[in-house]
């Protein structure tokens, strides 16, 4: 039973892992490379606790536990007694690389590693510690505190004892656990990528306008969102990330990234993040 959580990274993702297991009663041990940043983190969450209350969804008490479970720091060294670790840090190889040989060394043995990416190669990251039997990947979705998929990724290497312990995390925060083996995108993205990858291919060849596209999928397979509104939600320097990484793995032209695609990307309209993507949320 995971009673000690260690979260590398307390963006977006992070702190939403962080959330939802504080509210399950688990202790959580946050690290960002600075105070100002974690801080930011317990912000978000604090945020959305004051919603739900608001809402009627909690009680004070509920909000006050769950807040009293988040510690933040700036420290790998404060994660060594951690039962599980999950990194949710930028999607570069190298990076995470790093970290999880520093936390190999860190952490106590019977500590399993586990990397929140989306679609690169879990394996590589368990390669580069001394514990591969431990790692595995539990890819959570945004927002963390509304979504309720979490793809459990096993490399050629993860024990089943240690997937069952990540299961009933998983399922421990509230998760609909799916299996996936460690092959780029896993379930939903190897699926979604190349649906939203095509929508934008259709408004670059100018079969429907971009209000056209998304209707249709909304109103015709009962899509919440239409595949250009998403891909703005997203992150259009996201979406481009990850097709590359999923492009070079398999050499699949599904998985090109349009040449629009990638002009938007340079021209800094990368979504709502921005304000601007297939559509301009600033008026909005």
């Amino acid at each position: 039973m995971i009673q000690k959580l260690g979260i590398v990274g307390c963006g977006q993702m992070g702190s939403g892992i962080a959330q939802v297991a504080a509210q399950a009663g688990i202790k959580v041990v946050a690290r960002e490379v600075t105070e100002e940043l974690w801080k930011k983190g317990f912000a978000r969450i604090e945020k959305n606790l004051a919603k739900a209350l608001d809402k009627g969804k909690i009680d004070e008490a509920f909000k006050d536990k769950t807040l009293g479970n988040l510690t933040g720091t700036t420290e790998l060294k404060d994660l060594a007694d951690c039962d599980l670790v999950v990194e949710a840090i930028i999607e570069d190889m190298d990076t995470k690389v790093k970290i999880f040989k520093e936390l190999d060394q860190i952490c106590k043995p019977e500590t399993i590693l586990a990397t929140n990416t989306s679609s690169l190669p879990v394996g590589d990251m368990a390669a580069a510690t001394n514990r591969r039997d431990k790692f595995c990947g539990l890819h959570f979705f945004n927002p963390v505190h509304i979504m309720k998929l979490c793809e459990l990724v096993s490399t050629l290497d993860t024990s089943e004892a240690t997937l069952a312990i990540a299961r009933e995390f998983a399922e421990g925060v509230g998760k609909v656990v799916v299996a996936a083996k460690d092959k780029p995108g896993f379930i939903v993205n190897a699926l979604l990528v190349p649906y939203l990858l095509d929508a934008i291919r259709m408004l670059e060849n100018e079969t429907a306008s971009r209000e056209d596209i998304d209707s249709g999928m909304m109103m015709g397979c009962g899509h919440p969102m239409g595949p250009l509104t998403l891909n703005d939600f997203i992150g259009l320097d996201t979406m481009l990330h990850i097709a590359d990484i999923m492009f070079e793995e398999y050499k699949d032209k599904h998985y090109a990234a349009p040449p629009l695609l990638r002009r938007m990307v340079n021209a800094g309209y990368l979504g709502k993040k921005s304000g601007r993507g297939f559509f301009d949320y600033t008026k909005r």
